[in-house]
């Protein structure tokens, strides 16, 4: 652990155990929805994007790992951030963020096609449900901070399609929404921030998913995770409209750069009156930004160094950064992505079991043709607020453990099993499951 020129700690990111977390969850749940009813198309969107990720050099002349990993698919945006302090316990910090992500990429592509066809208890019931489902598929030891953008082409306005992106944050990755609200020659605005999540503000100590052993923990078990996912999580839904700029990034990008920076470098590398900008310039506007920020912890000519949001000098941070246009889903892209025909459901193996709700839109139906910006949904004293994702706990489906695959389990309880006899429980509930379904199926 060091000490910057501000009095600040400049130090790994720390692990942060099950109870320590639990207690701060229903500070850090949001669940949120901003909408903008202005001329809208009515046609599926998705992202074009890109993203580039850089171990800081300090950081890598240790021997230190980039524990980040990234998601760029046209319907699921994702950024991971391994705790390095894992590495102390001999795992490998990169294995979890890395597979979760791509987990979530085919579970994403699998659910969001627009127009695709998938039985009933594999529809999409929000980012809550998305990410939970993912983290039981995966089986690596580790911990991370993660957030995820979800295009949601299901959603609905007066009867017409209104895309919304549906963002997921747990710990301190951060996500930016750009639009220009002054009309095509305007510059790019802030219209979505999320924020950090940080147990007593401490930015060694963000909010975590993780799956440890008794080395780290002993009083580790994964529904505690469950529990940071359903409880902790932050939730975001924004109308989505073609041009707008998704800029996401770990800690290290958000704790070097103020807003004002990032969208200024926004502003340069993706000027007014273009749209459709190619794969190439996304790269280089991320890549401009972890650049920028391995920048503010450098002396500059005079020997200062430069603010930044976390101290003056920066962090010494892996840094990774996803840069997304929102674009207009095609044809091409339908038949590239739809599963196949033939391909097993996520459920086929359910049984029957359905979800008793099964309502996939960010909220009701509305009248206004004004923005509409619903705040928090939590115990409002005052009249009811539209349900973001009335069902979003997690569903019927639940990813098995298969060298990071994910295969349907069958009748497993929506909670996760507290101690072993409860696991045991249910592994018995499921197999009698099994022979009442293998009997029905005999007689007929």
């Amino acid at each position: 652990m060091s000490m910057g020129p501000d009095g600040m700690l400049r130090s790994p990111t720390f692990f942060v155990g099950a109870e320590r977390q639990r207690k701060n969850l229903e500070d850090f749940q949001r669940r949120e929805q901003q909408l903008a009813e202005a001329y809208h198309k009515n046609k599926p969107l998705c992202f074009n994007a890109c993203s580039y990720q850089k171990t800081h050099p300090i950081k890598a002349q240790k021997g230190h790992k980039d524990a980040d990993a990234c998601l760029t698919v046209p319907l699921v945006l994702g950024v991971a951030d391994g705790v390095s302090q894992i590495e102390d316990f001999g795992i490998d910090a990169s294995m979890l963020p890395n597979e979760l992500l791509k987990v979530v990429e085919e579970l994403g592509m699998y659910q969001l096609v627009p127009g695709a066809k998938m039985p009933a208890a594999d529809a999409y019931r929000g980012p809550v449900s998305m990410l939970r489902r993912a983290f039981e598929a995966t089986e690596s030891l580790g911990s991370l901070t993660v957030v995820l953008a979800v295009m949601d082409n299901s959603t609905r306005i007066h009867g017409k399609l209104h895309p919304m992106i549906a963002i997921i944050t747990v710990g301190d990755c951060e996500l930016l929404v750009l639009r220009r609200v002054k009309g095509r020659m305007g510059g790019l605005e802030v219209v979505c921030h999320t924020e950090m999540q940080r147990i007593d503000g401490h930015a060694q100590t963000p909010l975590q998913l993780a799956r440890v052993d008794g080395r780290i923990d002993p009083n580790f078990h994964e529904g505690l995770t469950i529990e940071v996912i359903e409880r902790g999580s932050a939730v975001h839904c924004v109308s989505a409209y073609e041009g707008d700029i998704v800029i996401m990034g770990s800690d290290g990008v958000f704790d070097n750069l103020f807003l004002d920076e990032i969208c200024e470098l926004a502003n340069t590398m993706l000027p007014a009156g273009n749209q459709g900008f190619p794969e190439e310039m996304l790269g280089s506007l991320a890549q401009r930004i972890v650049e920028a920020c391995h920048a503010k912890t450098r002396p500059g000519p005079n020997g200062q160094l430069l603010e930044a949001p976390i101290g003056r000098g920066g962090k010494k941070d892996d840094t990774s950064c996803v840069i997304a246009e929102v674009v207009e889903w095609s044809e091409a892209q339908t038949r590239l992505w739809a599963p196949p025909a033939e391909k097993s459901s996520w459920s086929s193996i359910f049984g029957g079991f359905l979800p008793i709700n099964l309502d996939s839109c960010c909220a009701a139906n509305y009248e206004s043709d004004d923005e509409i910006d619903l705040g928090e949904t939590r115990g409002s004293a005052g009249g009811k607020k539209p349900q973001l994702y009335p069902n979003d706990t997690g569903g019927s489906w639940q990813g098995q453990k298969t060298n990071g695959a994910a295969t349907a389990k069958q009748g497993m309880s929506q909670s996760p099993p507290n101690t072993q006899k409860d696991f045991q429980l249910q592994q018995q509930q499921m197999q009698q499951q099994q022979q009442q379904q293998m009997q029905q199926q005999q007689q007929m």
